[in-house]
């Protein structure tokens, strides 16, 4: 506990000071150089806590001989050596800066197919499905010949393929985008292998007597694949002409469920 005689040279301490820096602080600053100064603060300190730590002296624990209520003195304003901010500033100002920093982050999450020189239809479709599938949306059958000459045909979770690839070497023209056993399905003509998988985005049900059909997590919704079949409630079918495969055809899907 502090002695009430330290307690009483300390407030005579603190009145001179406060008579010497009357002068000045007499101008007020104005709001943006109000808020600049408390930017700075709230990017140089993690909490408010560290804040107020930094304004008290050896000589004001020393007077006071409370670590508590020397923070609360910066915290009214009575005690320290830099400017006075209220904790709901600096609480509020910590969040706003934390929020702009994930947007502007979200933001320059720049597209893989941005500035690509695109000539092929179904590179172009892929381009501008890019940003709608970082959720989620497309589903693309694909049917050619691989390295080997072997057929092979599979329907491919465009976003799941996004997430866990790097789509830089499809839009630069360096290497075609292919079926893979991984895909949600895969069939190779020559061989006979037909292999099926569930992505994060779609379920697999493959016994269906009518043919292979697709269940988008999100909202549950059927898509079935199907050409002479409707695709499904909110799905659409787009067969895309191409000079680099022998069959494309992509499936969107809108989900209506809300996040």
């Amino acid at each position: 506990m502090f002695s009430l005689k330290n307690f009483l040279h300390f407030c005579g301490k603190l009145q001179n000071q406060l008579t010497r820096d009357a002068s000045a602080k007499a101008t007020a600053m104005d709001q943006d150089e109000a808020s600049t100064t408390v930017d700075n603060i709230v990017t140089q300190f993690n909490t408010y806590e560290d804040f107020l730590d930094s304004q008290i002296t050896t000589l004001d624990l020393y007077y006071l001989e409370d670590e508590g209520l020397a923070r609360q003195l910066v915290e009214l304003g009575y005690r320290g050596t830099g400017e006075v901010v209220r904790r709901e500033d600096f609480e509020a100002r910590k969040a706003a800066i934390e929020i702009a920093r994930l947007a502007e982050r979200t933001q320059k999450k720049t597209l893989t197919s941005a500035g690509k020189d695109l000539h092929d239809n179904f590179l172009k479709a892929l381009a501008v499905r890019e940003e709608d599938n970082r959720s989620g949306k497309s589903v693309i059958f694909i049917r050619d010949r691989n390295s080997h000459g072997q057929e092979v045909s599979g329907y491919i979770d465009y976003a799941h393929r996004l997430k866990t690839e790097d789509f830089e070497v499809y839009f630069s023209g360096k290497k075609r985008l292919l079926p893979r056993p991984t895909d949600m399905s895969f069939y190779n003509w020559d061989s006979h292998i037909a292999v099926w998988n569930s992505t994060p985005n779609y379920q697999v049900i493959a016994d269906n007597p009518e043919g292979l059909l697709f269940k988008y997590k999100r909202d549950r919704k059927i898509l079935n694949v199907d050409p002479k079949a409707q695709p499904g409630d909110n799905s659409t079918r787009s067969p895309i002409l191409t000079e680099l495969y022998t069959q494309v055809v992509i499936f969107d899907h809108i989900s209506r469920r809300k996040t």
